[in-house]
């Protein structure tokens, strides 16, 4: 089941959305959440928080996913637990690719038309389409191996 959830937010980033939309709207699927503001509450969170150059998309929609899976109802509930599993998916995906930032990882300034440009001609986009991958698949399997993960979804 997670390798289809991984596929699925590869599949949705390689038709047009982008990353941190990708990786939250396949993991609510996998989940069965089905709400219209999925995917457009992510989109702010791509290109490294709207082409500022700050963390990666694709782990932004992860933590959004994390929050949407893990996350707490009600003041009274700990935050331990779900800042634990961001911590883990953040630390598993510096540790593969060498760094968390949009501009660390592409090494584009996606703000200027210089960057766009040096992004399409570096062929970014496969590389960002494994960061897509990755952080979807970092999301799945903290949830999946923490038995003590809070789940309302």
């Amino acid at each position: 089941m997670s390798e289809e959830v991984v596929a699925r937010s590869v599949e949705l980033f390689d038709s047009g959305l982008f990353c941190a939309e990708s990786v939250l709207l396949a993991i609510a699927e996998g989940r069965g959440v089905d709400c219209k503001l999925i995917p457009r509450i992510a989109t702010g969170f791509c290109s490294g928080i709207a082409r500022s150059g700050g963390l990666c998309g694709a782990l932004s929609g992860a933590i959004l996913a994390l929050g949407l899976v893990a996350g707490r109802d009600t003041a009274d509930q700990p935050i331990g637990p779900t800042y634990d599993l961001v911590r883990e998916v953040l630390g598993g995906f510096e540790s593969r690719f060498g760094g968390t930032s949009c501009i660390e990882l592409t090494g584009c300034d996606l703000a200027t038309d210089e960057g766009q440009r040096r992004f399409l001609e570096a062929k970014q986009h496969e590389a960002c389409t494994e960061y897509v991958g990755e952080a979807t698949r970092l999301v799945l399997a903290t949830i999946d191996n923490r038995q003590d993960a809070p789940s309302s979804v």
